[in-house]
């Protein structure tokens, strides 16, 4: 099944974009009824962040997630086999030159979970070495083609097993390091701060590495366009005043940051994720 998938995604990464979007958007909708148990976590992670919103309304945000995740999905197709030529096309950057300014200099490119944050990879990996982490897959043949695609204009991806000690090799030899930090990974080493006022286990790295490796922290996110209009990733200026010395502070400054740029694009955030799986002692499990 993998094999067949994967031939399937090569064969449409030779369609234009707006019907490569297509072929996502009727999946997506599809999805959103053929697994319902990550119907029901974005349900509930959209009710703990957007409590105001009306019901109906948070329904309709849940389904335009879904198409946006599964499109992102498809859309890989493009960012793994589609000449270089043709995604300098499609993926614009806003702000390369805060990145440019840092060469040679280690650099933390923060870069929340929003679905179309590979289509950042690609591009920045076709202007400097980039080194990132990536989760191993189940699949050999899958892990082999998502490793292979990822990487193919450059720079380095390590397992998520290196961790933190992986990331600082990378920074202290003065490179650039792509660092998604909102995921779950449980109680160990996470501290609780708010995200959309939910208390929410989060590992306070950003802070760390940027203190032991001195490394600027630049933040990134992409923004899928509607139809063939590809993405948009915008890289903005370096924080100032970052790490300070209190670790709790500064992630609590991250998650209000993620926060900030999710309320802009909520549909394309990662809602699918448990993020609030991990609760403070005593208190009961959402999902």
């Amino acid at each position: 099944m993998s094999a067949l998938f994967i031939g399937f995604m090569w064969l449409i990464h030779f369609l234009p974009l707006r019907a490569v979007a297509a072929i996502g958007n009727a999946a997506g909708s599809a999805l959103f009824w053929l697994i319902p148990e990550r119907r029901k976590v974005v349900r509930i992670n959209l009710q703990k962040c957007f409590p105001a919103l009306g019901e109906v309304e948070r329904e309709r945000l849940a389904r335009r997630h879904f198409r946006m995740f599964v499109r992102s999905v498809v859309e890989r197709s493009i960012l793994w086999w589609a000449p270089r030529e043709r995604l300098e096309r499609l993926i614009r950057v806003q702000g390369l030159e805060h990145l440019r300014a840092l060469a040679g200099k280690p650099a933390i490119i923060l870069s929340p979970h929003f679905v179309g944050f590979e289509a950042a990879i690609m591009r920045l990996t076709m202007e400097f070495p980039v080194s990132g982490m990536y989760a191993t897959q189940k699949d050999a043949l899958a892990d082999r083609v998502a490793l292979a695609g990822r990487s193919r204009f450059g720079g380095q991806l390590m397992e998520r097993q290196t961790g933190i000690w992986g990331a600082l090799q990378v920074l202290r030899a003065g490179g650039f390091y792509f660092y998604l930090p909102d995921m779950d990974y449980g109680r160990r080493h996470s501290i609780f701060v708010p995200f959309f006022g939910v208390q929410t286990a989060t590992v306070p790295a950003l802070s760390q590495m940027a203190k032991r490796s001195g490394a600027a922290v630049v933040p990134c996110t992409t923004r899928i366009l509607p139809g063939g209009e590809g993405y948009l990733v915008r890289i903005e200026p370096p924080w100032s005043g970052f790490p300070s010395d209190d670790v709790v502070a500064d992630t609590r400054r991250m998650q209000a940051y993620i926060e900030e740029r999710a309320r802009e694009m909520p549909e394309q955030y990662y809602w699918l994720h448990k993020r609030f799986k991990t609760r403070p002692e005593g208190e009961e499990g959402f999902y």
